[in-house]
């Protein structure tokens, strides 16, 4: 994308919206859309204009001339650093309306579907401390703020915490962050001063050498913790010892994992993780269900709120105790679970092998068994014959990733015309795409909203679709 620094000054620009990073957007006499850091929808600002992009400027305010009613005082001391909650100067009340206002505008303009009934986003009663999964990074060069850079004398480079955003090699060093609850702060702030009074080797991201790389911390409702510390290399002594600290200082620990992990990226999904500590899980409960959750699994970040959203789609399905359910991209099986006992039988199908394993134990230690599940790539398991092994569904939930469902897959689910679809989307702008592709199929009969992910512009939505009477 073209950039051009530039330097211009524009007078009581009055904000009007706000974008996925978190910038009021507002736009000039002559029509040109600024991009403006730390407004809100409702400010009224003069601004400095520093930055000219394709299409938009980037601005930052330099004087209020009014204060939008929707701002709020965020709590987080690292907000606007460290890159995570984007939109905690905006009020919970304001953050719902957005969310909403963004998913209708798509359904309309991108989807040109005619919703015959919109229910009312749901919200949560905490916006905070809601996540039970975290993972935080350490570093050797950690990100400096102005007063620090002009500090005399020597400043303690070590960090632990997040990406700063566009600075791939530094790490915000986090005091507390507001979306875990404890002890997750307390582990993590320990495992620091522990690090830096032992004088253990912080990651040089850039040099790919040191000791301490990855810490992923998760728990659950019931209070159960998941403590994995990833090493770039092994060193016995001080891996045990931080270890063994960590077992003496925080006994609600259920489960405490490593491993050693020398590749050039991160992530985890091809590591051994070893047992150090207690058992290599722990389970959650979601209404009457448990579910067992490794290192490696692929969960609903945010479990209270996922009882909800289970509960609409639930609500949505209308299920009848004799009908066939597929349940498309199923990860885990939480969903598919969740309905086994108000129907015939469920299907579930996931391109991921250990989300399926983690589906198909979920329903073992549930006794569950009418609920099957399939490893594939959707876009190729998804055709006739499986529809012949399975039956024909009275109903398909789809809950597919970020970019939607895959066309072919489209195709597939207009060829096979079942009566009803329930449709679950973490991005509703691909998901009014699929809509659209289907609508002379068939027609939107209810739509809503779901904040899984405050203090973000992230929002689930659900919609029921029904085959239009003329295709049956």
């Amino acid at each position: 994308m073209g950039r051009k620094r530039v330097e211009r000054f524009e007078n009581e620009l009055e904000v009007i919206d706000i974008n996925a990073k978190g910038m009021g957007v507002a736009k000039t006499e002559e029509g040109a859309v600024c991009f403006i850091k730390k407004v809100v929808p409702g400010d009224v600002v003069d601004v400095r204009i520093y930055k000219k992009r394709r299409g938009y400027f980037e601005a930052e305010p330099t004087r209020w001339v009014q204060k939008s009613k929707q701002r709020t005082e965020p709590v987080c001391e690292h907000f606007g650093v460290c890159g995570g909650c984007k939109w905690q100067h905006l009020s919970y009340e304001g953050q719902l309306a957005f969310k909403e206002k963004g998913v209708l505008h798509n359904l309309k303009h991108i989807g040109k579907v005619e919703t015959k009934e919109v229910l009312p986003i749901l919200g949560v009663t905490n916006p905070y401390y809601y996540r039970n999964k975290m993972e935080f990074s350490f570093s050797n060069n950690r990100w400096l703020t102005e007063e620090e850079i002009q500090t005399e004398g020597a400043i303690e480079r070590n960090g632990l915490g997040f990406h700063k955003p566009g600075m791939w090699d530094k790490v915000v060093d986090v005091n507390h962050c507001h979306l875990q609850a404890e002890p997750s702060n307390a582990i993590r702030n320990a495992i620091r001063s522990y690090a830096l009074e032992n004088e253990l080797e912080f990651f040089d991201p850039r040099q790919k050498s040191g000791f301490l790389r990855t810490l992923m911390i998760r728990n659950t409702l019931g209070g159960e913790v998941m403590v994995l510390l990833q090493f770039f290399k092994e060193d016995k002594k001080n891996r045990e010892a931080l270890l063994d600290f960590l077992v003496s200082k925080f006994l609600e620990i259920t489960s405490l994992l490593y491993c050693i992990n020398p590749k050039a990226n991160d992530s985890l999904y091809d590591q051994e993780v070893h047992c150090y500590h207690g058992q290599d899980f722990i389970t959650e409960s979601l209404k009457d269900l448990q579910f067992k959750i490794t290192a490696k699994s692929f969960f609903q970040t945010n479990p209270q709120q996922a009882k909800a959203l289970y509960k609409i789609a639930k609500d949505f399905a209308a299920l009848q105790a004799e009908e066939v359910v597929y349940d498309l991209y199923t990860g885990t099986g939480t969903i598919a679970l969740s309905l086994a006992g108000s129907c015939s039988k469920i299907i579930g199908v996931e391109s991921v092998p250990e989300a399926i394993e983690a589906a198909r134990e979920n329903a073992l230690l549930n006794q569950i068994d009418n609920a099957h599940f399939e490893v594939g790539d959707m876009k190729t398991i998804f055709n006739d014959a499986f529809v012949a092994r399975h039956g024909k569904a009275d109903l398909v939930i789809t809950d597919p990733p970020r970019d939607g469902m895959h066309a072919d897959v489209v195709h597939q689910l207009i060829k096979l015309a079942t009566k009803r679809i329930v449709y679950i989307s973490c991005n509703s702008a691909t998901q009014a795409r699929d809509l659209n592709l289907m609508k002379s199929k068939y027609e939107v009969l209810k739509s809503q909203a779901v904040d899984m992910f405050p203090q973000t512009h992230h929002v689930e939505n659900v919609v029921l679709l029904q085959l239009r009477a003329t295709n049956e």
